[in-house]
This record gives structure tokens, C-alpha cells and sequence, in this order.
């Protein structure tokens, strides 16, 4: 069975840094469009940016110019570099392909922004 470990979540002050990663098992992950989601209380997932097996990225506008992701294929591991966080930044963040399928959701990494 696939499956997509995250890591690096935490807390960290409005402004502050963060670099998650996304480790993934299976030997074909280099054909994979990737992508990182959040999801924050009360609200819906979000799609935050993605990465196509080449290394082209789109953002959300939300995080546009503060975010960016970015691919170790050799590693299989896909990562999201978040900087200027502000508070509506806090969710727990997830990897998946692009689209995402469902029987591939791991547990997140908790990402909380407050001072």
C-alpha cells in the first residue's frame, strides 16, 4: 500500500518558518504530480500548491509569494518551504497526489501560527 509520511509541522510566531516534508514509499514516484493540502477547523481541505513530475509548481492564491515547493525524486520526498506565516496559515497539512486519491491520506503534520 502506498503511503505518504509528513513531517515537520509545529509552532511557530506570526512571520516565522517552516519546511515541511513529504516522505513517500513506492518506486515510481518521480511520474507523479504531487501537491500539499490543508485543512484548518471548521473548514474544508484546501489545495496549496503542486508540483508536476518536472518540477513546474502552481500555488494558491493564499499563499502565493510566501510558499514554495519543491521535489527530491531521487528521495522520494516532496517539500513545502512556507515562509511569513501568518495565523490563518494554521491547519494540519497534508501531501497527496494531484488529483488526490483518497486511500492515500496520511495523518498530516500539525502547522500552528500564533505568538
Amino acid at each position: 500500500q502506498v503511503q505518504l509520511v509528513e513531517s515537520g509541522g509545529g509552532l511557530v510566531q506570526p512571520g516565522g518558518s517552516l519546511r515541511l516534508s513529504c516522505a513517500a514509499s513506492g518506486s515510481i514516484f518521480r511520474l507523479y504530480a504531487m501537491a500539499w493540502y490543508r485543512q484548518a477547523p471548521g473548514k474544508q481541505r484546501e489545495l496549496v500548491a503542486i508540483i508536476t513530475s518536472g518540477g513546474s509548481a502552481n500555488f494558491a492564491d493564499s499563499v502565493k509569494g510566501r510558499f514554495t515547493i519543491s521535489r527530491d525524486n531521487a528521495k522520494n520526498t516532496v517539500y513545502l518551504q512556507m515562509n511569513s506565516l501568518k495565523p490563518e496559515d494554521t491547519a494540519v497539512y497534508y501531501c497527496n497526489g494531484a488529483p488526490a486519491l483518497g486511500q492515500y491520506w496520511g495523518q498530516g503534520t500539525q502547522v500552528t501560527v500564533s505568538s
